[in-house]
């Protein structure tokens, strides 16, 4: 309205001036009006600039105003990152902490000093850490909660199979696929405590088995210290320690999966603690039957205990000498009988069996197989596995391998003992390296440096490897005897595997695997009764190829 006013009184003055009846009487004091009248618009137009120029300062104002009242409140103090301890827990079949490492994305600010009232209420937070695992936190990050889940699918085929005997013993495998884990469940901190609950409904086993695979309470608010209690994979072996997530190939070695078979392994209900820092791991756990096991059926359930040291004997920014040793003991076998109800099952014995399916889990046929360790005269009285652990890495090269003795104590027999052992090899083709895990005191997949992208032209990263692994399960046995005759004889077999793989990182989260296996299996005919001469080889030899495909979140 002033603009328009101020336009209408120039028009006026200008009109004024330039009509000629008014320019002839009285000139002079035309002009002098005209000139004030000139200076008063100048003024007038000077004016409204400045009252345009506070309107537009008062409306960023209010927009700034209307900003902090629509916002959350902005905290008096920076938000410290979560610690590195006394956060959620690390199940040993997972890779990242949830809630770990320094967040990307935090709701309710981050740092900064106070612009705010003092009172403002620290806000929760959204976290996402360096596997890209989010959580929903606290504002001090100590108590929070954050979803964890992996499937793997698993799709293979069996050729070239050539059974030893025709009379006896597997024929052929099949092909075909599996689910091998789906597994979905939280994680998360409650002060200084952790916890974890963790289900897989997948065919871990390629069996029927599936259920519990980590309900577990972790106390950790002391740096460098942690207590477990509850269902979790137990970190006994270098492998084992290893997620599976983060394994070099589809499956461990068979003496892996023999050494655990005595009382470790996966959904293995345990108590223990353990001491940990980039440089050594020390634990100790005392191991009970699996959540999968029909327990409360028997009148003596499985129990056992491991103690497992690691060190970091070398350690650099581009390599590492890792060295450890374990002791794992089978204290009481599993007893299935009832003494007390049933007549017929008085005596059932204690009785261990050591059995694993040739380092692939798409045929649920077992090669290596002890059978039922164990008589009513002669029950199993204990048991154990010594394992010496070396890994090392040099730059984008990584080695682990491991050497395992076995032995099974019975009654009134002599202990049987035998051996196993691995040796596997990788090279990441990209350049990235194996990282070391100090929770668990192993390592972890890698992480690509540049992740997949057509428009960026990243590839990921790409790996190959390689493993041998040799057990041989035969103890305290005579070749061409019947086993029947030879009471204190274990005759599982003797097998060697062979495999190597190509791995595929497209990113942090998923994972592409190609294996080919070539096992070659021994074993003796140990009675006539299927037409196979006593003593003869009932093995078989045969080539695998296997493709997974993995996410982990």
């Amino acid at each position: 309205m002033l603009r328009t006013l101020l336009l209408a009184t120039s028009a006026g003055v200008v009109t004024m001036a330039a009509s000629p009846a008014l320019a002839k009487p009285k000139a002079a004091r035309v002009a002098h009006r005209t000139s004030t009248l000139k200076t008063q618009v100048q003024d007038l137009t000077a004016l409204v600039k400045q009252l345009s120029a506070r309107d537009e300062a008062l409306q960023s104002q209010v927009q700034t105003l209307q900003a902090q009242v629509n916002s959350p409140p902005v905290q008096t103090a920076a938000v410290p990152p979560p610690p590195s301890y006394g956060q959620s827990p690390q199940p040993y079949g997972q890779t990242a902490q949830a809630g770990g490492g320094s967040p990307d994305v935090s709701l309710g600010g981050q740092g900064g000093s106070a612009t705010v009232a003092s009172e403002a209420k620290p806000q929760p937070r959204v976290a996402i850490n360096d596997n890209n695992h989010f959580s929903l936190q606290s504002a001090d990050g100590r108590y929070s909660i954050g979803l964890v889940g992996v499937v793997q699918f698993d799709a293979g085929g069996y050729f070239g199979f050539h059974p030893d005997s025709r009379y006896t013993g597997p024929q052929d495998l099949s092909s075909g696929v599996n689910a091998r884990r789906a597994r979905i469940g939280v994680s998360g901190a409650a002060g200084d405590f952790s916890y974890t609950f963790i289900y897989d409904a997948g065919n871990s086993q390629d069996t029927t088995q599936r259920g519990i695979e980590a309900l577990q309470l972790t106390y950790n608010g002391i740096k460098g210290f942690a207590a477990d209690i509850g269902y979790s994979s137990t970190p006994f072996t270098l492998d084992q320690a290893t997620s599976s997530n983060d394994l070099l190939f589809l499956e461990r070695s068979t003496p892996t999966n023999i050494a655990i078979n005595y009382n470790a392994g996966d959904f293995r209900s345990n108590a223990g603690f353990r001491f940990y820092s980039d440089r050594y791991w020390l634990g100790a756990y005392v191991t009970g039957p699996s959540s999968s096991s029909d327990s409360h059926t028997q009148t003596g359930e499985r129990l056992g205990a491991f103690e497992r040291a690691a060190f970091q004997v070398l350690k650099g920014p581009d390599y590492s000498l890792h060295l450890g040793v374990a002791y794992d003991e089978l204290i009481r076998a599993p007893n299935s009988g009832d003494t007390t109800s049933s007549a017929t099952s008085v005596g059932t014995p204690d009785t261990l069996s050591l059995s694993d399916q040739p380092e692939l889990r798409i045929d649920p046929t077992t090669l290596v197989n002890s059978g039922a360790i164990g008589t009513t005269a002669n029950p199993v009285t204990g048991g154990s596995v010594f394992d010496v652990e070396t890994a090392g890495t040099l730059r984008n090269f990584f080695y682990q391998g491991e050497y395992f003795h076995y032995t099974v104590d019975r009654k009134g027999l002599d202990d049987a003992s035998f051996d196993g052992g691995y040796a596997q090899v990788a090279w990441i083709l990209t350049g990235e390296n194996h990282k070391y895990n100090p929770l668990a005191g192993s390592y972890t997949r890698i992480v690509p440096a540049h992740p997949f992208s057509v428009k960026e032209g990243n590839f990921g990263a790409f790996e190959l490897a390689a493993r041998v692994s040799y057990i041989d399960e035969i103890a305290n046995y005579t070749p061409n005897l019947s086993l029947a005759s030879q009471t204190d004889a274990i005759n599982g077999g003797r097998q060697a595997g062979y495999t190597l793989g190509v791995n595929w990182y497209p990113n942090s989260v998923l994972r592409f695997m190609l294996d080919y296996n070539y096992i070659d299996f021994d074993k003796s005919q140990t009675t006539t009764a299927t037409g196979a001469p006593l003593g003869s080889n009932i093995g078989s030899h045969f080539n695998a190829i296997s493709l997974r495909s993995q996410v982990v979140f």
